[in-house]
């Protein structure tokens, strides 16, 4: 595995994120974004198999070395689709392409769907649209997520005395992932820390969303997708296990294809990465 990339820094308006850079810099612009709680070494196995592009692997707001948003922000998904159009802007990309994994594919739709004119094409790894939520809920979850917040204080990140205590930590939560996977996405998540080691995410990207898409937002974003628009689904992911995916599918302009593997398969191992830079090459315009 080839982690052949530059690290950088960049000084948004708004925010400072961080981000792996890959591949040369007259290749076809790609920005590609992770899934909640990652980090840019999500793409640290697929981004090598892509050559001629120019990878730009963000590190989210709240996640990997980025900034942490200001004390009493949130960290709604639409904010995000606003950084993501910020980094275009610092390097000049005028028409870009997306690869995005769960909640960067997310990330994706919504930004490819508002400003059809800026993305050329969307790569997605399982992922499409957000958990969703109906109006008559609204109070509710609002109620649950102030709650939350007001909680947040009294709560702190676990400390893992070794390195590997996190890493086998990391393999079993959300979507699981191979101790390999585990390893590349701890080395950067991880901080030290009096008594071991720590993640360095915003302990409020795990509190609950105040406020979520309805299902009909949500269809209505897929559904105005302009853009080219592949999209794999882990034959052991997360969208498959879905029984609704089927029917979301059905009439949309997306070429939806099944690969062996878990919701990370992108990178739990070479073999699960190779077949999706294969999948990928032709339609993101690698040579």
């Amino acid at each position: 595995m080839s982690l052949n990339f530059e690290e950088v820094r960049l000084r948004l308006p708004h925010i400072e994120l961080a981000a792996h850079v890959y591949g040369p810099e007259d290749g076809r612009p790609v920005i590609a974004l992770h899934g909640w709680l990652d980090n840019a070494a999500s793409f640290a196995r697929l981004a090598p198999l892509l050559p001629g592009l120019r990878i730009v692997a963000l590190d989210f707001a709240g996640h990997g070395h980025s900034d942490h948003r200001p004390p009493g922000s949130s960290y709604a998904i639409w904010d995000y689709a606003h950084d993501v159009l910020q980094v275009a802007e610092q390097f000049g990309w005028q028409r870009f392409s997306l690869l995005g994994h769960s909640m960067g594919a997310i990330v994706s739709v919504l930004l490819a769907a508002a400003m059809p004119e800026r993305v050329e094409r969307l790569a997605l790894i399982d992922g499409l649209i957000p958990y969703t939520g109906e109006a008559d809920s609204s109070p509710q979850k609002l109620g649950e997520a102030l709650k939350a917040q007001l909680a947040l204080a009294d709560k702190s990140k676990p400390v893992y005395a070794e390195f590997s205590r996190a890493v086998e930590a990391r393999m079993r939560g959300v979507g699981a992932v191979s101790r390999e996977a585990a390893e590349l996405l701890a080395q950067r998540g991880l901080m030290p820390v009096p008594g071991g080691y720590t993640w360095r995410t915003d302990s409020s990207l795990t509190l609950p969303s105040p406020l979520r898409l309805t299902h009909a937002h949500a269809l209505a974003f897929v559904g105005g997708l302009q853009c080219p628009t592949k999209l794999l689904l882990a034959q052991q992911g997360m969208l498959l296990a879905q029984s609704s995916i089927s029917q979301l599918l059905e009439g949309l302009a997306i070429e939806a294809v099944q690969l062996p593997g878990g919701h990370h398969l992108h990178l739990d191992d070479d073999q699960g990465a190779m077949l999706v830079a294969d999948c990928f090459k032709a339609f993101l315009g690698a040579p």
